[in-house]
């Protein structure tokens, strides 16, 4: 039984950029743009009410400029390939368009590597590739943006690149059931991300991940904030939250269950576990809740520290069985 608890408060750190980007994108939509897709054209160029049979062809028409496509509830066996401009992918109905089961490329669903992306409503469902990283979203280039998204039952969740000038914000959106060690290349994660300039990852939810780790990121600054990382149901998981290289920024005020069944439980939080690439002297960790699962017996750490940067973290509410902080 998956362990319940009160959401995690909500942080000053929650991403105004996503939600404004939502909410203004939504508004924009004219309604009789949406009540006028069917199933004949189930993607629709907001701007100019041209509506298309297959994705790709909506992407293609927006090209290098700037649009917004509309996107028909239903289930999409669907993907498509971003190379240039700024695409906005939003379902008309927050939660009723399903991505299911297709790749582009090899990769996800959505492989984006045009100037920017903002995706807002979608479910990414199913995904799964030769080389075990199959993700509802591949980001190559440029910066993206998810609000109010779900992604379950494939082999990642986001996966990335490393674009030393890209960002990633993720607000408000499920990740269920992913993840997987199956390769020979290694896990795959819910979100990986490659070198980045920075993550953002706020009012999130982690659950029943199926190896791996629930967050990997490379990037420079990396901030998790007002998240759920509910492990109690996990299969063969790893870390909550893993820096290889190390990392500034925040984690804070999120929420943590460890759960049973672990490929690794030595540590919720791994810091530099791969080698120091830079300074995580300016890595706060403060305003979380970490504990074990009703039933599980160990002791772990909260925070495992290999760069030995960090000197120590801030106050957070350990259950029991959790040391604080070590340096490894």
């Amino acid at each position: 039984m998956t362990y319940a608890a009160s959401r995690p408060p909500v942080s000053r750190l929650t991403s105004k950029l996503a939600l404004g980007v939502a909410a203004l994108a939504i508004a924009a939509i004219p309604t009789a743009t949406l009540f006028a897709q069917d199933r004949a054209s189930p993607y629709t160029v907001v701007e100019t009410g041209q509506g298309f049979t297959r994705l790709q062809d909506a992407v293609n028409a927006i090209g290098s400029g700037t649009g917004t496509i509309a996107i028909a509830p239903g289930r999409h066996e669907q993907c498509a390939v971003q190379t240039a401009g700024n695409i906005s992918y939003f379902a008309s109905t927050p939660g009723s368009a399903i991505f299911d089961g297709v790749t582009c490329e090899g990769k996800a669903a959505l492989v984006l590597r045009g100037q920017s992306a903002e995706v807002s409503g979608l479910i990414f469902q199913n995904m799964r590739v030769p080389d075990y990283n199959g993700s509802g979203i591949r980001l190559e280039t440029g910066n993206l943006t998810v609000a109010q998204s779900w992604f379950r039952d494939s082999q990642q969740g986001i996966l990335t690149a490393s674009d030393g000038s890209s960002q990633l914000v993720v607000d408000r959106s499920t990740f269920t059931r992913l993840g997987t060690c199956e390769g020979a290349g290694g896990c795959a994660h819910s979100i990986y991300t490659g070198d980045l300039a920075h993550v953002r990852i706020t009012n999130s939810r982690f659950e029943e991940g199926r190896g791996g780790h629930y967050v990997k990121s490379r990037a420079g600054r990396v901030d998790v904030a007002s998240c759920s990382f509910d492990d109690a149901a996990g299969r063969g998981t790893n870390y909550m939250i893993d820096l290889p290289g190390g990392a500034t920024g925040q984690i804070s005020n999120n929420w943590f269950v460890q759960g049973l069944d672990k490929e690794n439980y030595s540590a919720f939080i791994a810091v530099a576990a791969e080698g120091r690439s830079r300074s995580s002297a300016g890595l706060v960790v403060v305003g979380n809740d970490a504990r074990l699962a009703p039933g599980v017996n160990r002791t772990t750490v909260f925070v495992a520290d290999w760069s030995g940067d960090m000197g120590g973290i801030g106050d957070n509410a350990l259950g029991r069985g959790l040391s604080r902080y070590e340096v490894r």
